[in-house]
């Protein structure tokens, strides 16, 4: 059968959003006590849409006849910013240009010369992804000096798509990949990301600002990267959704690297339509014309998904997938039970990998930047300046990549090829044994409590099939253990985004499973949702 094409797609997302609207809050969330109210930002009755769940389809609809403008649009998300970021400290900073490339957009809905579904909505980047006005710092203060020279290529995809630039948002300093016992979230630039659900929780790393900015409705989307689990593990605790494409579908030209085999940019957003719609503009595989015929809203009816449990998650997370299984069930879904294969050996080969890789690739950034010109710099620059000390001191990873054999060594490229041999084989051996369209797992445990001594306490195997392999992931919120996000992964084959974000989709429909933070200051007692 023929695979559905992203226009396709798209049009039935976008069909779906317009007619049904955005996942809303369940009842319940509005009348829970016992949170910190969210501080005013813009009156959604002076706005005239909920910055919470309004999508990018209706803000188009409303931007076409009149009645919204990116200007105003931008205003709201600035001053929303402005009240609520220094509770949870996810936005390094926004871009003095922001309203100005508004009133562009507003020139060109008004002239009816719109660029496309992105055309006047306000994205935050994550602070690794080259901006030329603005400081790419990676969250260390060895890049904090000047701007790089030129964007990235996603940058400028989302310029040339009239998207409007808001700012940076904080992330684990340098993706997570300096010590070997990090704080996710936590950088020398931006300090500490808190989780918006309850605050003294972590937001994981390490696209922690895009992921937290996106659960305060900080911005429209935002942009993650992850090499594994950076895009999908953030968006899983802070309940939003977020896609790691399939390698290759989003260029890495211009955003600081850890690995090329598995590095990634992709977009984050509060629905699957809108995370949709950005891929469709960072991806290398254009978005073509609208179909004439628009399908009906995607469907689980007849699709086979294996559920890998992942028990060492712990009982509470079993609990939300065995009610997300049954969920699917109830709308038409095959749900079987499965383990891809591999895991251990791929564990033991994927780090390793990476540490020749970050060497190779750090080197080569590096060297278009101003600041330390290599990794041996950077490893004397953190030495030198206690503030890069201030909440943990270790920088092993980049000892250990330092000393690590170079990716021409014939040991290195022997255990990378079986590396990705084996990623690819776990997922499309399970599969094609049980035909399956897609497997899902849990993203995610409950947030762990931030600690700078301790650091993560994460355990997140579920990512790095899809990572490794190349493959792609969808995380979509599925539950609650008390206050906190719990994630389903969904992945596929190689290249079948399109197809992996329309069973988004319709997995996010069926589940129904967002709702606002509340901002808690320690997590209370409850029971899991």
């Amino acid at each position: 059968m023929r695979k559905p094409g992203l226009a396709t797609l798209v049009a039935a997302l976008l069909a779906g959003s317009l007619c049904a609207g955005a996942p809303r809050p369940r009842a319940d969330a509005a009348d829970a006590g016992g949170g910190t109210p969210s501080p005013p930002a813009a009156s959604p009755a002076e706005l005239g849409v909920d910055l919470d769940t309004v999508t990018i389809p209706e803000l188009q609809a409303r931007m076409a006849n009149g009645s919204l403008t990116s200007s105003a649009l931008t205003t709201a998300y600035l001053r929303r910013i402005k009240a609520i970021d220094p509770t949870i400290h996810a936005v390094l900073r926004t871009d003095p240009t922001a309203l100005r490339q508004a009133a562009a957009s507003d020139a060109r809905h008004r002239h009816g010369h719109t660029r496309g579904p992105l055309d006047g909505i306000p994205v935050l980047l994550k602070d690794n992804v080259n901006t030329r006005d603005l400081p790419t710092t990676a969250g260390s203060l060895a890049l904090a000096g000047s701007p790089p020279d030129t964007d990235a290529a996603l940058v400028t995809r989302l310029r040339d798509a009239g998207a409007v630039i808001l700012g940076k948002t904080n992330l684990s300093e340098w993706a997570n990949f300096r010590a070997a016992k990090p704080t996710s979230g936590w950088s020398a630039v931006g300090g500490q990301t808190d989780n918006p659900y309850v605050l003294d929780r972590n937001p994981c790393g390490s696209s922690a600002g895009s992921g937290a900015a996106l659960a305060a409705s900080l911005a429209q989307v935002a942009i993650g990267t992850e090499t594994d689990g950076s895009i999908v593990c953030p968006a899983g605790m802070n309940g939003v959704v977020g896609h790691k494409p399939s390698l290759g579908l989003v260029s890495q030209s211009g955003v600081v690297p850890i690995s090329a085999e598995q590095d990634t940019a992709g977009p984050m957003a509060r629905n699957v339509i809108d995370t949709a719609l950005t891929f469709s503009v960072l991806s290398d595989t254009a978005l073509p014309g609208g179909p004439a015929a628009l399908p009906k809203t995607p469907s689980l009816r007849g699709k086979r998904i294996g559920l890998w449990r992942l028990p060492s998650l712990g009982p509470e997370v079993d609990a939300v997938m065995t009610r997300t299984a049954k969920r699917l069930r109830t709308a038409g879904a095959e749900v079987v039970e499965v383990t891809p294969p591999y895991q251990d050996r791929l564990a033991e080969l994927e780090f390793p990998a990476l540490l020749s890789e970050f060497h190779r690739d750090i080197d080569a950034y590096l060297a278009t930047r101003k600041g330390p010109r290599d990794l041996s710099e950077l490893i004397e620059f953190n030495r030198t300046h206690p503030a890069e000390q201030s909440c943990f001191e270790g920088q092993e990873l980049f000892e250990r990549a330092l000393a690590a054999p170079p990716t021409t060594d014939p040991e290195y490229r022997a255990k990378r090829a079986e590396l990705k041999d084996l990623s690819r084989r776990s997922l499309d051996e399970t599969m094609a044994t049980h035909q399956l369209d897609a497997i899902a797992s849990p993203t995610n445990p409950p947030a762990w409590t931030t600690d700078c001594a301790r650091g993560d306490n994460d355990v997140l195997p579920s990512s790095t099939p899809a990572a490794v392999a190349g493959y792609p992931s969808l995380s979509v919120p599925a539950g609650f253990v008390d206050e906190l996000p719990v994630g389903v992964l969904l992945m596929a084959g190689d290249h079948e985004d399109t197809e992996l974000l329309s069973l988004g989709a319709a997995v996010e429909h069926r589940l129904h499973a967002w709702r606002a933070p509340r901002y808690l200051p320690s997590a209370g007692t409850g029971t899991s949702r």
